[in-house]
């Protein structure tokens, strides 16, 4: 059985249904393979959350790159910078800034180190091209889990179809 890119097997599709119930119950096989739908639900929604969470990311990265650039260009000049920074989500402070060589950067878990303003450009920039490669991925990944669900639905359809043309037959054959 094959997988995409980032290891995700690939659902199969069940062809001849006579074949492949000659293995097991109905009722054992279509629990067999509402359980692969579930693990492909539960992937589909854990890829979800990393989409949303890099969507977010992404913007923030972005702006600080812009800000870190604008204080690379500012460097060379001796006048300070008037600004506005946010404090919190709703609260923003005025600001005078003096040229600098350095910025301090958040790197998560209360940790923030300072940083040469090169530096600190080159990490954004490699952790902006990491966090598009990854939501790339997510939604590559989410594109194929919908199709394996899909091939997994059908497949119970099929199933379930064969399961109750069988019974039919056999009430048929009885009466």
């Amino acid at each position: 059985m094959d997988a995409n890119p980032r290891g995700i097997p690939r659902a199969p599709f069940v062809e001849d249904v006579d074949e492949y119930m000659k293995t097991d119950s109905p009722e054992a096989t279509l629990r067999k393979l509402s359980e692969t739908v579930s693990k492909y639900r539960f992937m589909e929604n854990s890829r979800l959350q990393q989409r949303g969470s890099l969507e977010q990311k992404i913007p923030e990265i972005e702006k600080t790159l812009d800000i870190v650039d604008y204080l690379r260009d500012r460097q060379g000049t001796s006048e300070p910078i008037e600004t506005l920074f946010e404090v919190n989500d709703t609260l923003y402070a005025h600001a005078t800034v003096p040229p600098t060589a350095t910025v301090n950067l958040w790197l998560g878990a209360n940790v923030m180190l300072e940083y040469t303003t090169d530096e600190a450009k080159e990490l954004l920039a490699s952790k902006l091209t990491v966090a598009k490669t990854g939501l790339k991925n997510a939604i590559e990944d989410l594109e194929f889990l919908r199709d394996q669900i899909t091939t997994m639905e059908v497949n119970i359809a099929r199933v379930y179809n064969w399961d109750v043309k069988q019974r039919r037959l056999q009430r048929e054959a009885s009466a």
